[in-house]
């Protein structure tokens, strides 16, 4: 079905100016270009794209990029998607109400009857993924990234997109029971502790908890925010990384709110309704940057013991051999060091001795940032435990942990 794509055409590149900005911006696009266009094709360049300033700027080059992310081989899909059978099935009735609320998802002035077509090919989209892999469940909240993706993309590209998606980064959520879904939420005070224990004490004397935060995870911020802008620069960002870094951009949200959460009256109610209300103009840019920073300093294998907490449920460690293969092509871990050295150059011009003494610092941060392009393929889960991580890390030939 015919649409337009310019409800996320257009991803900012934040405080240059103009021609700087056009220039900058036509850089992007040809080194993208030239990494799509490589045999094999570049993936980690195109990671770093995906979590650099302004993501991958366009829904065309998301079109081209998204599925490079994700290893989905575009060549082979079926031309057509099998049909589905809707009236016997069992999440039918669930899908169909999620997905009659869903009307803000759509963009504003949109026809009717190109937005209803659109909601059944959700339907369909979501059907059909649960047919196939019947080891998952649905959850209300899963409707909000598949409307995500169906906006992008074409319904086939979409299908196989969601498909791997679900079976990977998003698979801990589709458990029978919210048991990984709620062991993901405990990573977020211990990131809050650790930058600031004044906001996480006062959080904690408040009994707040962490269940405001669990749209944001289980949507990727797509059902809390308004600007689908805004939602498709995340899902670049959280396509190229590491599953949990959703939970640490939440983290950085709080923390960004540092003054208004302080300043609330400290109980539960208050904190909840506060931080249940996600600003709209947020600085996007500055906050993804902020949770690349605290995933290096902080990985989830320094978090993992308090955030386990009695955890003891099976993950979804299943998926190692398809993450070692999608590991082995991108080789991320070389791109990144040579990104380093062309930045530390640049740098050297600017600053000249200044580099030489943040060197080691900035190595390291690139160096553990390799790990986001790399785990695309396990659940959010069980990349948390530490000796699991240990396991593949060798294996690798990575020092992913620290």
């Amino acid at each position: 079905m015919k649409r337009s794509r310019s409800v996320g055409a257009s991803s900012p590149l934040n405080g240059i100016g103009k021609q700087d900005g056009d220039t900058r911006r036509k850089r992007k696009v040809a080194e993208i270009s030239q990494a799509l266009n490589v045999t094999p094709v570049d993936v980690a360049a195109l990671r770093r794209m995906a979590i650099s300033e302004g993501g991958l700027l366009t829904d065309e080059i998301r079109c081209k990029v998204w599925p490079r992310l994700l290893n989905v081989p575009t060549d082979t899909l079926p031309e057509n998607p099998e049909e589905i059978e809707r009236e016997n099935n069992k999440d039918y009735n669930q899908v169909l109400l999620d997905v009659q609320r869903s009307l803000k998802r759509f963009p504003p002035g949109m026809p009717d009857k190109q937005r209803e077509g659109l909601q059944e090919e959700l339907i369909d989209i979501i059907l059909r993924v649960l047919g196939r892999n019947t080891q998952l469940h649905y959850y209300q909240g899963y409707h909000d990234i598949v409307v995500t993706f169906l906006l992008v993309l074409d319904e086939r590209l979409a299908t196989a997109l969601v498909e791997k998606l679900s079976t990977h980064h998003l698979r801990d959520f589709m458990d029978p029971t919210m048991d990984n879904t709620k062991h993901i939420l405990n990573y977020l005070m211990p990131i809050i502790e650790r930058i600031n224990p004044e906001v996480h004490d006062f959080m904690q004397q408040a009994e707040v908890g962490t269940i405001f935060a669990l749209s944001w995870l289980i949507t990727w911020f797509g059902h809390v925010l308004s600007d689908f802008r805004h939602v498709v620069r995340l899902y670049d960002f959280f396509l190229a990384c590491h599953p949990l870094m959703p939970i640490y951009f939440a983290a950085v949200i709080v923390l960004y709110r540092e003054d208004e959460v302080l300043d609330c009256e400290c109980d539960m109610a208050s904190v909840h309704h506060l931080l249940s209300q996600i600003p709209q103009d947020l600085p996007y840019e500055t906050l993804i940057s902020r949770a690349g920073d605290l995933f290096v300093q902080f990985p989830p294998s320094e978090l993992a013991r308090e955030a386990a907490q009695q955890y003891s449920q099976q993950t979804a460690a299943s998926t190692f051999k398809d993450f070692d293969l999608v590991s082995e092509q991108q080789r991320p871990d070389s791109v990144l060091r040579r990104r380093l050295r062309e930045k530390q150059a640049l740098e050297g011009a600017a600053a000249g001795a200044m580099v030489a003494t943040a060197q080691p610092t900035v190595a390291r941060r690139f160096v553990r940032l390799a790990v986001m392009g790399l785990t695309v393929a396990l659940g959010a889960a069980a990349l948390t435990l530490v000796n699991t991580a240990l396991e593949w890390a060798p294996k690798l030939d990575l020092h992913i942990f620290p």
